[in-house]
């Protein structure tokens, strides 16, 4: 049974049916799935969601799908860290990790919001589906579309790194290089989703795909012991994540299914593209387009298709938000691996990093719960840690050799870098 009711217009209200579509006719505002919660009462129990797979689908009742899932079968329920010596070394504590660097099958968090995407293509009967990408979405419609039967049309921009590359290309896509930046990609691709009628995931089937997010907070507050953290601090690109663990949070509460602690939200950004940041620094209503320049190249969105929303979510929970310079994004993916052996790309190295400057500045109390979410994995951006590490030496395969260096390094700080 769907609890989903229409799309309505998120400033305007007007209600449309369920159907590919991306604005409002109205106002050319959003327009956002809107479901029925007083008849899920009762019904969408934590006894209903706990029987349900270990996948993002065991929260399918709080998803728009009309039928059967079509993709993403493994994706989701991904671990939560309870980082205590990560804690200890920020001097925090209650601190976790939302890890979706490990979520299947492309390694990030857009495996929950392409899994909802590619089953909503199948309700619609596409035959095709395409993204604009930084990378982590590339990767992961291509290898949800392989799995699914469908073709994929994936166009990035034209200096993404190798292994996110390889990462889509393995899977048989047609990929599009386009000179330019993701805003640029976005643009051209509102216009490949109408002349060619493909599904382009976070274009015209944008208000379906963003509902997938919801899951990345459902499971924070399930495996938290139905309980929501005091503080989330999430990156912010395009501005779809945080919104829906927000919305996610908001539906638990709503349903009864957790406490409502008012919890706030924190938005992390590179210093090198950093518009939401920006505005709230200068409490300004609205935020203004940036041209990026980082090594965090996942979240390098100068224009955030939601970044209003981001801004009125972060403002409406009594949040902040923080940014980080590539040196300080490269020294917290270090910090996170060496403390809880989390490897994330520079997106997760700049939560990582916002979250503890958020910390140090007073503005996220040291006694309370913190969550930070880390959604990718630094595998595929291997570039980015070049030359922070001395060259292991070769030595011959003898003892005396390996007592040597033993002898040799035992006095350095990083005895792993031998």
């Amino acid at each position: 049974m769907s609890y989903v009711k229409s799309l309505r217009g998120k400033e305007s209200g007007v209600d449309y049916p369920i159907e590919p579509r991306t604005i409002c006719d109205s106002d050319f505002g959003p327009v956002e799935v809107t479901y029925d919660y007083e008849a899920m009462k009762g019904k969408v129990t934590r006894e209903s969601i706990e029987a349900g797979p270990l996948s993002l689908w065991r929260y399918r009742d709080l998803l728009p799908i009309e039928n059967e899932p079509r993709a993403g079968l493994q994706s989701g329920w991904t671990p939560l860290v309870k980082a205590d010596r990560l804690a200890k070394h920020l001097g925090v504590k209650e601190l976790y990790i939302k890890d979706d660097s490990a979520n299947y099958p492309s390694f990030s968090y857009k495996d929950r919001v392409v899994a909802v995407a590619v089953t909503k293509a199948f309700e619609f009967g596409f035959d095709t589906v395409g993204c604009a990408s930084t990378g982590n979405l590339a990767h992961s419609v291509s290898a949800h579309a392989a799995a699914a039967g469908l073709k994929a049309c994936v166009m990035v921009p034209h200096d993404l790194e190798a292994g996110k590359m390889v990462g889509m290309n393995v899977f048989g896509p047609r990929v599009v290089r386009i000179e330019g930046n993701y805003d640029d990609v976005n643009r051209l691709c509102s216009q490949i989703a109408d002349k060619y009628n493909w599904a382009i995931v976070n274009v015209n089937l944008r208000p379906f795909y963003t509902e997938g997010a919801k899951t990345h907070g459902f499971e924070i507050a399930e495996q938290m012991g139905w309980k929501l953290p005091k503080h989330t601090v999430v990156p912010v690109a395009g501005g779809t994540i945080l919104p829906k663990i927000w919305k996610g949070y908001q539906e638990f509460i709503e349903l009864g299914l957790v406490e409502d602690n008012k919890p706030a939200m924190y938005g992390a950004q590179a210093e090198g593209c950093n518009p939401i940041v920006t505005a709230l620094e200068e409490e300004a209503e609205l935020f203004r387009p940036q041209k990026p320049n980082t090594i965090a190249k996942s979240i390098a969105i100068g224009n955030p298709a939601d970044g209003y929303y981001v801004l009125k979510n972060i403002r409406e929970s009594g949040g902040y938000g923080a940014s980080a310079s590539d040196p300080e994004i490269l020294e917290a993916i270090k910090l996170l691996a060496e403390h809880e052996g989390i490897f994330t790309e520079p997106a997760g190295g700049t939560t990582m990093a916002c979250a503890i400057k958020l910390i140090k500045s007073g503005r996220i109390p040291k006694d309370e719960p913190i969550c930070v979410c880390i959604t990718g994995n630094g595998l595929k951006t291997l570039e980015a840690m070049d030359g922070q590490f001395p060259e292991s030496r070769a030595i011959p395969a003898k003892m005396a050799d390996f007592d040597q260096l033993i002898q040799e390094t035992s006095q350095t700080k990083e005895p792993a870098h031998v």
